[in-house]
């Protein structure tokens, strides 16, 4: 019986050997990036070729891109990608990052609030890590100004995913496989926990999307959205809905914080936000405006959860000024939020033309096997669904 029972341990170990020595990094950058002259992967779009009027107002069509990360090379992508979906980042070795932050869930988990090794749910939703490279100020309540400096509440956090550094740091440099593959990345003997973190930074900086209909119609080709899709792009950027002021185009945010009056659900307490950690009364339940790219595919929507569909969320901006705010809150409302009275079919249409912003056609290849030998991490039993079809009149669009 013990003869099995070897045999079988050593068949898992030779089987996970093999496994791990057949991992290689790719030497080729992801799709929306080039490699230069000195081996680094560097953005490339179309929008590079226009002028930014980042932080200088609304714009065109054609306005660029803010700043952004790169300059990683193809192995420290390859090997942050292996990170993000590996499990063994977690204290119970069960949440990796994509479980929060799922590519079928456009990088969100499709909960109201993500939940994380303590089976509970914690603050907040998980913002989609689209086109994150563009953005300066990260999280919810925008209080982080780096990839490196954000991941550290989620890896640390005893609610999230609950490692410790000393414990991951142990968990990677007693794994064979990441040992050889952070010295191909790195040219370190072995894994360091900035290693980690740059690896990390550069995968999620390279989560481009800006190849959606409303880019081919920005960019000229007239016939990419159809005519409703065109009406709600005009009512977006209108001077009665004031959509694009706060949702700048081209990555559909300007990053700042906002005061929005959003109701809280289930009779949660009010989230006073970015106040938490400004200590600024003026930013009390303020939030970091978020990029609308692939909105369809993160349903629930807002800090919580707090509305299950783009119907929903687009209705509340015409509900009234401070319609929704608690009694007894005096909140300092942003100056964009105010009566704008849409009709039923200006708010259809905006919807609409949010579901031609969808573009995943850049998605990252999901890892068959990690160097960990842990299945990979995916979001689990979201409480909300994809809402990606949607029927408006006599329209049915995927």
């Amino acid at each position: 019986m013990h003869s099995i029972i070897y045999i079988a341990i050593a068949s898992f170990i030779l089987g996970f050997s093999a496994l791990s020595s057949a991992l290689e990094l790719s030497p080729h950058c992801p799709p929306a990036m080039r490699l230069d002259d000195s081996g680094h992967c560097k953005l490339h779009s179309r929008y590079q070729s226009y002028a930014s009027l980042y932080d200088k107002g609304v714009g065109g069509l054609k306005t660029g891109l803010p700043p952004w990360r790169d300059g990683f090379t193809a192995q420290q992508i390859d090997l942050g990608r292996l990170l993000f979906f590996d499990p063994l980042l977690s204290s119970n070795q069960e949440v990796s990052c994509s479980t929060c932050h799922d590519p079928a869930l456009g990088f969100s988990d499709g909960r109201q609030k993500s939940v994380g090794v303590a089976g509970k749910p914690i603050a907040r939703s998980a913002p989609s890590l689209w086109n994150v490279t563009f953005m300066q100020r990260l999280l919810w309540d925008g209080s982080k100004r780096t990839l490196e400096e954000q991941m550290l509440g989620p890896l640390y956090s005893p609610v999230e995913m609950g490692t410790t550094p000393e414990k991951l740091l142990e968990s990677l440099q007693s794994n064979e496989a990441y040992t050889a593959l952070f010295h191909e990345a790195f040219g370190t003997p072995s894994p360091t926990l900035t290693d980690l973190y740059s690896a990390l930074t550069a995968f999620q900086s390279s989560l481009i999307s800006l190849n959606s209909r409303y880019d081919l119609y920005a960019h000229g080709v007239a016939d990419a959205l159809n005519a409703r899709e065109i009406d709600g792009l005009n009512v977006f950027r209108s001077f009665v809905a004031r959509c694009a002021e706060c949702h700048t185009p081209p990555t559909f945010s300007n990053q700042q914080i906002a005061v929005l009056g959003v109701p809280e659900r289930d009779g949660d307490p009010l989230d006073i936000g970015a106040q938490a950690t400004t200590g600024d009364a003026s930013q009390r339940a303020g939030f970091r405006v978020p990029s609308l790219r692939n909105s369809a595919l993160t349903a629930p929507y807002m800090h919580g959860g707090n509305f299950d569909t783009l119907r929903e969320t687009v209705a509340f901006y015409t509900g009234g000024r401070g319609h929704a705010v608690p009694e007894g809150e005096d909140l300092k409302l942003h100056w964009h939020i105010w009566n704008p009275e849409l009709t039923e079919r200006e708010l259809d249409d905006i919807v609409l033309f949010l579901n031609a912003l969808t573009d995943q056609s850049f998605l990252p290849d999901i890892p068959n096997e990690l160097p960990s030998g842990l299945p990979p991490g995916r979001a689990i039993a979201p409480q909300a669904r994809v809402h990606s079809r949607i029927v408006v009149g006599d329209l049915d669009h995927e």
